[in-house]
């Protein structure tokens, strides 16, 4: 029988008679940091956003890596060593996760970082761990060096776009677009991407706007594209941003007028967003739940109905933790924090349209 959905309580994760589950999965930070070090298992910090505008996302990203670490340990763990996870809420200001996850590897109670968060904490993030853990960042990421031991799973702004400007830009009714996202690293470099393959395309950028996360006035945005008489728009916006947009941009009555396709759309903001029946909606993203594969049956399985939508953060966390335990059984983590990586290889960036709740495939 799938268990109920609660991955925090000792009734899921934490208890040791689940089918299929390690003993005490998830560890509390404080608890560990009292506890001190543990030479006998491996821990990772689980960097993910549960505040902030990203929090709808955390649920299932937390649910998936129990998933892949209860996987992990069933299958004799790490070297001999049980898997365990040190939850840290990586939606609070990038100042504060740094110092909290500082803390902690200078303490030696976790062994490595993983986890999906924005690109300002990563940066803050690569900063502390560098050259002290490995560390994987799961999702689309905004390119450039990385400090030693980071290791990126996402794809980079370009290769994200590929598809739409092969799908999206090359249409000739779509000739008038905007770029509008939040004010921070990576929707910058999604935007400096953007440009040159629109006009490349044949497409001209008549409007750009970035808005502080959190700050979203979608009725005053909304209100401007359609004065730009704008015929797509790239949503670079984040979280609740893009789903607060998303809902004024239908309540409106644009749905059908202005394309969509954004880069952070999965399904949970879709869900957020109340869904979308417009068909022109589009995310572009590595992973989409339909169609993909054993992992949404073992989720649903293993979760039950009441779990949150299986999404692509959710995804990347679940085989973040699997290749972090992969790459631990090769190489010592010391070794593995000092060595500068390559991105690791990963599937073709596809297009998925919204489908009420549901993002389909088309490419």
């Amino acid at each position: 029988m799938a268990a109920h959905f609660h991955p925090m309580s000792r009734s899921s994760a934490q208890r040791d008679d689940a089918p299929g589950a390690s003993p005490g999965v998830l560890l509390d930070p404080l608890a560990v940091a009292v506890q001190g070090p543990d030479a006998h298992a491996l821990r990772i910090a689980l960097a993910l956003p549960t505040s902030g505008a990203l929090g709808m996302t955390a649920p299932a990203a937390l649910a998936c890596a129990v998933l892949a670490a209860e996987e992990v340990n069933a299958a004799g763990g790490v070297l001999g060593r049980p898997l365990r996870l040190v939850p840290v809420d990586a939606g609070r200001p990038a100042a504060e996760v740094a110092a909290e996850v500082g803390r902690l590897a200078l303490a030696g109670v976790v062994d490595a970082v993983c986890g999906h968060h924005t690109s300002d904490v990563h940066r803050r993030l690569g900063r502390v761990t560098a050259g002290r853990l490995p560390y994987v960042f799961t999702p689309p990421h905004e390119g450039g060096p990385r400090e030693a031991g980071v290791v990126l799973l996402g794809e980079g702004p370009a290769e994200q776009l590929l598809p739409v400007a092969a799908h999206l830009a090359s249409r000739r009714t779509l000739r008038r677009w905007a770029l509008l996202g939040n004010d921070y690293v990576w929707p910058r470099t999604v935007h400096a991407a953007a440009v040159p393959l629109l006009r490349a395309a044949g497409a001209e950028v008549v409007r750009r706007e970035l808005v502080p996360v959190g700050g979203v006035d979608a009725e005053r945005l909304v209100e401007g594209l359609r004065r730009s008489r704008v015929q797509a728009v790239l949503l670079s916006l984040i979280g609740r941003d893009l789903a607060s947009f998303n809902r004024a941009f239908t309540a409106a009555g644009l749905g059908p007028r202005i394309v969509r396709v954004s880069p952070a759309l999965e399904e949970n903001g879709l869900l957020e967003a109340g869904g979308d029946d417009s068909g022109e909606l589009f995310a572009v993203m590595r992973w989409f739940a339909s169609g993909s594969g054993e992992l949404p049956a073992r989720y649903a399985d293993r979760w039950g109905a009441a779990a949150p939508p299986l999404g692509s953060y959710a995804q990347g966390c679940y085989e973040g933790v699997h290749l972090l335990a992969g790459m631990a059984r090769q190489e010592p983590l010391p070794v593995l924090a000092r060595r500068s990586h390559h991105p690791v290889p990963h599937g073709p960036v596809r297009l998925a349209r919204a489908d009420g709740v549901d993002l389909t495939v088309v490419t």
